[in-house]
């Protein structure tokens, strides 16, 4: 098993440090993540949030590239009806040249009816959006010319230069929904997904029937774990920040209602009441052994070959996001990498 940090970059007012000061903050973070022996580090975007949730994030790539060596840089996800197939396959090979083709790049189709609408564009054509951008994303970056007759994007002999690294980069689709995650699996692209029922089955099915040998792909699982020597240091440190977490995401994936269980309300009406309900049992918080117990049980009923750990939650000082990280890098790490 691999293991990645996700970064978000959020900045929420209730707790809002200065935004050069708490960036810079993330990107040492990020760096002691690498030192700290993690595979990855996940960027991923939302856009109009008043807690300023990371709205570029090929920037946030090719700066986080300057200030790494080693560790793989990707997103999860770049909202791909939102960008243009051509601009992103231009951005993409500049990130990989940045990093030395260190870069996945993990795409989906967005959610949120607000940013849609702010955008200026029809929900309804995300899906078929995606798709055409990723294969001539693709085609972009495999083929010397390409002409392209999309529904959305036309091009005729276009060249992109300079081209990535890698050949071929990386390419994930963020699922959540049965549709989705089939689709992916078809297009034969890496899966990432978060919580919810797990995904394999569906997704692993449908590559042998498209057939394509399942070794050769990768399922990202992403949860949210905080580490502390004690559990009750862990919930004190993080409760407030997970919980504005939570009322957020149930804010816009209720309107969205994608998959089972997105209209459903918080069972809990305070950070306090975490602990102790149903929502304690979809999370990672706790002692290195309690977690590692946790990621045990996660592994017999979750495919993953890729955990993705979501630790600096909104607000959270950084000092404790990377206490939290380094923790779990030295103490639960070493028992699951190579499985």
């Amino acid at each position: 098993m691999r293991f990645g940090v996700m970064q978000d970059f959020r900045n929420p007012i209730r707790w809002r440090r200065p935004f050069p000061d708490f960036y810079k903050q993330i990107l040492t973070q990020i760096q002691r993540c690498e030192d700290a022996g993690y595979d990855n580090i996940w960027l991923t975007e939302h856009h109009f949030t008043d807690d300023a949730y990371n709205p570029s994030l090929m920037t946030t790539a090719a700066a986080v590239a300057m200030k790494t060596t080693t560790i793989r840089i990707g997103t999860f996800i770049v909202i791909l009806p939102y960008q243009h197939p051509v601009l992103m396959a231009e951005q993409v090979a500049n990130v990989d040249i940045l990093s030395d083709g260190r870069f996945d790049l993990g795409v989906g189709q967005g959610y949120s009816h607000y940013e849609f609408d702010a955008f200026c564009m029809n929900r309804s054509e995300r899906g078929q959006r995606t798709r055409e951008g990723i294969q001539l994303i693709e085609r972009l970056f495999k083929d010397e010319k390409v002409t392209f007759d999309g529904k959305y994007t036309q091009v005729k002999d276009m060249r992109l230069s300079p081209k990535p690294v890698q050949e071929p980069v990386p390419i994930w689709i963020g699922a959540r929904g049965p549709k989705a995650i089939t689709k992916a699996a078809e297009m034969g692209y890496h899966l990432m997904a978060t919580l919810g029922p797990d995904p394999a089955p569906i997704y692993l099915e449908t590559l042998q029937k498209s057939g394509k040998n399942i070794e050769d792909f990768k399922i990202a699982q992403l949860r949210m774990v905080y580490c502390a020597e004690t559990e009750d240091q862990a919930w004190a440190e993080c409760q407030d920040h997970l919980f504005h977490m939570l009322e957020f995401y149930q804010d816009i994936l209720s309107e969205a209602a994608d998959a089972e269980g997105d209209d459903a309300p918080l069972p809990v009406q305070k950070p306090s009441d975490m602990r102790d309900s149903v929502l304690a049992e979809h999370f990672m918080i706790g002692t290195p052994d309690q977690i590692a117990h946790k990621i045990e049980r996660f592994s017999q009923d979750f495919h993953c070959t890729d955990f993705i750990l979501d630790s600096q939650f909104p607000g959270l000082d950084p000092s404790l996001g990377t206490r939290a990280l380094e923790l779990f890098a030295k103490e639960v790490m070493p028992q699951f990498q190579g499985k």
